[in-house]
């Protein structure tokens, strides 16, 4: 069950708080309707119990608040607004990404997919998917996880009555199993006949907490019901003769020859029917809704009915295996993410067509050293095509994070973990490395058939050069990654690659100037000293060749900046942990 007390959201500057010491409970076993007009603070209530806003008071789910909980998907389902993800990735896809992140099996997206009619549309691109398509993904990617509870921001909105009757089957089937559901909603006829509980909200205080047979009888407007063969005519006649006296009177044409009528009573729409001679089967008192609003206009509208209370839809089977916790988990989610999408694609192939043409372009103009000339480094450009593209590829990396939020409930920020930094640091440090060996080898092919051997040769410290070349390009995409996770964009973490070879490189060379006093020789010697180990394959001259990378200007500022954009990671992780 579900135990909100004393929900309370922080003032906004001289207006009152948007909820306001709000506290109720949702059963297992029962659906329960949050129910509010715009604005009544529905959003902002189910935000505090999620955590996702600062404010007082604390939300129980089954005796715990969700910060306790060790793996929140599982227990709690969740469905605010639009569905979070890359317009470019298909549905089964990001259902595949999510099941990563959930340490669930792979094959759980396939039954999700079925249990909410989205088998047909499994490729579908999330950006072409309609509304009521949407809310199918949304609801799916809640169960997913096989969550005890459900909690939706008004799940029908902008439905069909079909698509409405269908997804509050779906909820009353969870129900059903001993599920807790909580949905928010507008709609007063929609609360009284979908859920079992109501609780009612206005200007972010509770004015009503009961069950739904007692809502209905106390707090919704009596209406009239009619039937007649010539119900569309009665409706059309009823409405103009409202406008024509001025009065509010609402008509709804349910299904076939039913009409609901409310601001009347049965005696003016008896005497109405007998003037216009209609005949009539049935007109008897109901009791309706809440009221539309106020207006002195009649309206015909379609009918919004919802499905009855036993009316229940599949589910998808429960997870019956569950994957203990694993640091596999951050990397498949980070591989099956970069994999789903083709802008990762489209950046390598742009960088190998552009690094090719620069380096022909240097070759025919002459005078460029042969180790600048493999890597199509220029020096009027601040870095390599390569280093540049491994840059904006781990820039994407975090920065796609927090366009498309597909870890996060609410389109907010995404949490720094230190497993999800690591997984793309990974990842992001492996394309690095094959974007550098692709960019390399399609240079020296390119030269080597345009304008023969003698210009496609291969230097003969090639190894160091190597080296210092894959430093360049894997440095390059973890500052990206670090300064998009740190700044929250894409063109922040891009930014701080350029920054690196046009602010600091300068700054270092300037702290380099001059003569050195002393020297590292005989590093790799005292090393050996020091550790007392003597290291395998030669260990201690690697060490040496690192070390010297990192003595130059570029390789000493690449790792500054490195260094530093860590340190205020880790900084930012700890702080946010604490709060």
């Amino acid at each position: 069950m579900i135990q909100a007390i004393g929900l309370t959201s922080n003032p906004r500057k001289d207006l009152p708080p948007a909820v306001d010491d709000v506290s109720f409970e949702a059963h297992a076993g029962h659906v329960t309707a949050l129910l509010g007009a715009s604005g009544a603070g529905k959003t902002t209530a189910l935000r505090l119990m999620l955590e996702l806003q600062s404010g007082r008071g604390v939300t129980y789910f089954r005796g715990r608040p969700l910060h306790r909980i060790a793996h929140p998907a599982r227990e709690v389902g969740v469905l605010l607004g639009d569905v979070s993800g890359h317009p470019a990735r298909t549905v089964r896809g990001q259902l595949r990404m999510l099941c990563a992140a959930a340490g669930v099996p792979a094959r759980r997206a396939d039954e999700v997919l079925d249990a909410v009619g989205l088998v047909g549309l499994r490729n579908e691109r999330l950006g072409t998917l309609s509304r009521g398509m949407d809310r199918r993904l949304g609801l799916a990617c809640a169960l997913l996880a096989d969550p005890y509870t459900l909690v939706l921001d008004d799940p029908a909105g902008g439905l069909s009555t079909r698509e409405g009757r269908w997804l509050h089957g779906v909820l009353r089937a969870h129900a059903a199993q001993g599920g807790t559901v909580l949905f928010t909603t507008a709609d007063p006829r929609e609360a009284a006949r979908a859920a079992d509980h109501v609780v009612t909200l206005d200007r972010g205080r509770l004015v009503a907490d009961q069950p739904a047979a007692d809502f209905a009888g106390t707090r919704l407007r009596p209406r009239v019901a009619v039937r007649s063969p010539h119900a569309a005519r009665l409706g059309t006649l009823l409405a103009k003769e409202a406008r024509a006296a001025q009065r509010s009177v609402e008509i709804v044409q349910e299904d076939g020859n039913r009409l609901s009528v409310y601001g009347s009573t049965c005696a003016d729409i008896g005497e109405a029917a007998f003037r216009h001679g209609i005949l009539i089967h049935q007109l008897a008192d109901e009791i309706g809704d809440m009221g539309p609003t106020a207006d002195a206009e009649a309206t015909l509208t379609p009918s919004a009915e919802t499905p009855e209370r036993g009316d229940r839809q599949p589910l998808p089977p429960p997870v019956r295996v569950r994957s203990a916790p694993s640091p596999l988990r951050p990397l498949r989610y980070e591989l099956r993410r970069a994999a789903g999408i083709g802008t990762g694609w489209a950046t390598a192939a742009a960088v190998l067509v552009t690094s090719v043409l620069l380096s022909v372009l240097l070759a025919r103009t002459g005078h460029t050293p042969q180790r600048r000339l493999l890597a199509a480094w220029p020096q009027q450009l601040p870095l390599p095509p390569g280093a540049l593209g491994a840059g904006l590829l781990g820039a994407l990396a975090y920065g796609d994070e927090f366009r498309h939020p597909a870890l996060a409930v609410n389109c907010g920020t995404v949490p720094r973990r230190l497993g999800l930094l690591a997984a793309k640091l990974l990842v992001a440090g492996a394309t690095a490395l094959a974007l550098a060996a692709l960019a390399a080898g399609c240079d020296l092919v390119s030269l080597h058939l345009l304008y023969g051997r003698e210009v496609a040769q291969v230097p003969a410290d090639w190894l160091p050069l190597a080296a210092s070349w894959c430093g360049l390009v894997a440095g390059c995409a973890w500052a990206g990654v670090l300064a998009a996770g740190l700044f929250r964009s894409t063109t922040a973490g891009l930014a701080a690659v350029l920054a690196v070879p046009v602010v600091v490189v300068p700054l270092v060379e300037k702290v380099l100037a001059g003569p050195p006093v002393r020297d590292s020789t005989g590093f790799a010697q005292r090393m050996h000293t020091l550790t007392l180990l003597r290291w395998p394959f030669g260990g201690e001259r690697y060490l040496a060749a690192a070390a010297h990378m990192i003595a130059q200007p570029v390789g000493g500022a690449l790792a500054l900046s490195l260094s530093a954009l860590l340190c205020a990671y880790l900084i930012t992780t700890l702080r946010s942990r604490v709060r």
